[in-house]
């Protein structure tokens, strides 16, 4: 008769707290992967990666039209053919041009920098859920995709401004040291509009959904902002009650607009801008770069999860 021997069971080992694996991975120089660093951090390698920045927003807008027939020239004619077609309608049909000294070169302007705008915000809204492939496959700080979106639609408008110049001048408005201050204005309202393209990502990599939502609270926001017509002039109604006034005096998008208008076009005087209009122009791009920018950098983990 054989003999079954019992093996006494082996007390097993009790598993490692959380605490103890952490503390492991940093004493041998691990750590999480994907994780967020400090902002300074974030920064300094954001910075490291500025060559990849301007590569990028410059191939961009290369394919943007490179199936097309005429190519690049769609950089210049898609908001030339708008500004046409606000004329028609606005201009003409519902005679805002009236009392609106240079109304051609005053209503292109409008049309050049909102599109700049428009067209920052939408590409920014998809910065990440469009880009997922490369959000998964590379690590590098993720906001380089929006700033680089808003790059490649300022580089755009920058291609654009070519006949922008040549418009004005076919209407007569002489090139005057004003125009220097272009400068400042694009700078300002790059970084507003970098800054809530990456709120929009953010918003846009939780719930895709937002981009089908965007074009049309776009088209709402562009009809507030005096693109077709005077701001200045409608703010004169005494039937609009005075928070409406203020609500429009304050949007930003208007104001990055009359400041270049006020630069290019010198029938666009000063008094037809809001009081301390730079103080806001510099205000509401603090507040949306530096805003959107921490509030991008805080859900930078979960970008490409899920």
């Amino acid at each position: 008769m054989s003999t079954v021997l019992h093996t006494p069971p082996q007390p097993q080992a009790p598993a490692p707290a959380d605490h103890d694996l952490a503390a492991l991975a940093a004493r041998h120089g691990l750590s999480v992967s994907g994780a967020r660093p400090s902002l300074p951090e974030y920064v300094r390698r954001l910075w490291a990666r500025r060559h990849f920045i301007a590569a990028f927003a410059t191939a961009k807008l290369t394919a943007q039209y490179s199936q097309a027939k005429l190519g690049q020239l769609w950089q210049v004619m898609t908001p030339l053919l708008n500004a046409a077609v606000y004329y028609f309608i606005f201009g003409v049909l519902l005679g805002t041009k009236h009392g609106v000294p240079d109304y051609v070169p005053f209503l292109v302007t409008g049309v050049f920098v909102w599109t700049f705008t428009q067209s920052s915000i939408m590409a920014g809204t998809r910065a990440i859920s469009g880009n997922l492939g490369l959000v998964r496959a590379l690590h590098f700080p993720r906001a380089a995709l929006p700033i680089s979106f808003c790059l490649q639609q300022l580089q755009q408008l920058l291609f654009s401004m070519g006949a922008l110049v040549v418009i004005l001048l076919c209407f007569g408005v002489p090139v005057g040291v004003s125009w220097l201050l272009a400068l400042p204005a694009l700078v300002l309202q790059f970084t507003f509009n970098a800054g809530v393209s990456m709120i929009m990502a953010r918003w846009g990599a939780k719930t895709p959904d937002i981009a089908q939502l965007m074009p049309f609270v776009l088209r709402t926001w562009m009809y507030a902002s005096g693109v077709m017509w005077s701001l200045d002039k409608l703010a004169q109604n005494d039937h609009l009650p005075q928070v409406v006034k203020l609500l429009l005096a304050a949007n930003p998008a208007a104001i990055y607009i009359d400041l270049m208008r006020f630069a290019l076009i010198d029938s666009f005087h000063a008094s037809q801008l809001p009081a301390h209009v730079w103080a806001i122009a510099v205000g509401w791009a603090l507040l949306a770069g530096v805003g959107g920018f921490i509030y991008f950098w805080k859900a930078e983990e979960t970008y490409g999860r899920g």
